[in-house]
């Protein structure tokens, strides 16, 4: 291992890659005057002693730049983009600085998109991609699975109907072949400058569906709202922990006089928010636990009037087919025995509640 990674100072960066293949590694971290690490099932560990230098992390970030991305780290600061190894896959890097120096972090992104029953996800996320119109927003925190659950549900849309699919990502991460579908991948700054530009642009590509890597600002948000508006179905990503805590995020996007329209917007044309957690397994495996709110007809009425807090109370109280609470599913997956109780319990929304329906149902 000591004699792989010292090739590092030559510029060399492909045994890190075949490393994190090689140890089933999620992400790689190169920060200077410390190792090597990985993180393995949610745990980071140096893979040997050596220190990186921040000439080392510097030049091998460079090496692995196209000269454009490197004048973009330099102007910017930091630079998010994707790189494809050969019979390894394709890893999302970030190159950032840390006091004063450069630092890395590398994701493997597996080559195979798994389909959603391999990943366990509820049944309802099939139907809820086959929607022909609508706002469908999934959330979760930085690597807690969104892109390849995302990635399953679009699979699956492609494999199933004839549709134009249009992915905005920022970097692309899995690669999508035509099935019955057409999907055209599109990356921000190789093949966009921005997610509004892309998105008023696909308003005259025919899309049926367009899936947006992120939304990060109000502009973005008003063009999903506009695109599930105007028949198509707008999937995207926010940060968030669950649903409730999402319609807040999203209306707190906009200045207060526009309040009242969005959650009309919202009303009319949001599907469901699908929010993920990663927890550790029985095993020490991390496991999906997946949280999902449709817009039912009383959602749908509480949210036109604004009032978040009713619809906690209505999701979490509501016995809709296919709607799930966080601590229904970390109780379905204590009781098929995928996660320990503790696991469970210290994942809960609510602890108290959760332990009531472990031990008296």
């Amino acid at each position: 291992m000591a004699d792989n990674i010292t090739e590092l100072a030559t510029m060399n960066v492909q045994p890190l890659f075949n490393l994190m293949v090689e140890k089933r590694a999620s992400d790689l971290f190169l920060t200077p005057h410390a190792p090597v690490k990985i993180k393995i099932d949610g745990k980071i560990m140096p893979v040997n002693k050596l220190e990186l230098t921040p000439k080392m992390i510097r030049q091998a970030a460079i090496e692995l730049m196209s000269e454009q991305q490197l004048e973009e780290f330099t102007r910017e600061l930091e630079i998010d983009f994707a790189v494809s190894k050969p019979g390894l896959g394709r890893f999302r890097v970030n190159v950032f600085h840390q006091r004063g120096n450069v630092a890395m972090v590398m994701r493997y992104i597996t080559s195979t998109i798994p389909n959603l029953d391999q990943l366990c996800m509820p049944s309802i996320l099939k139907d809820l991609v086959m929607f022909r119109r609508g706002l469908l927003l999934m959330v979760g925190a930085t690597g807690c699975g969104k892109s390849t659950t995302l990635a399953a549900m679009i699979d699956h849309r492609n494999e199933k109907t004839s549709s134009h699919i249009i992915t905005i990502e920022d970097p692309i991460e899995f690669l999508h072949a035509n099935k019955k579908s057409i999907v055209n991948q599109r990356e921000i700054g190789t093949d966009t400058r921005s997610y509004g530009r892309a998105l008023k642009s696909a308003m005259r590509e025919a899309p049926d569906v367009v899936l947006i890597g992120e939304i990060r600002d109000r502009e973005t948000m008003q063009a999903a709202i506009d695109l599930a508006g105007t028949g198509h179905l707008a999937i995207a990503t926010l940060h968030s922990n669950n649903a409730p805590e999402t319609l807040d995020r999203v209306i707190n996007l906009f200045p207060e006089d526009q309040h009242g329209q969005v959650f009309m917007d919202l009303s009319q044309y949001l599907r469901g928010i699908i929010s993920q957690r990663l927890v550790r397994g029985t095993k020490g495996e991390r496991v999906a636990a997946v949280e999902v709110m449709l817009n039912t007809p009383r959602i749908a009425e509480l949210i036109q009037v604004g009032d978040i807090a009713k619809v906690k109370e209505a999701f979490q109280s509501s016995s809709e087919q296919g709607m799930q609470t966080f601590d229904d599913a970390l109780l379905k997956l204590y009781k098929e025995g995928k996660v320990p109780m503790e696991e469970a319990l210290a994942s809960a929304d609510s602890r108290t509640n959760l332990e009531a329906k472990i031990h008296f149902g």
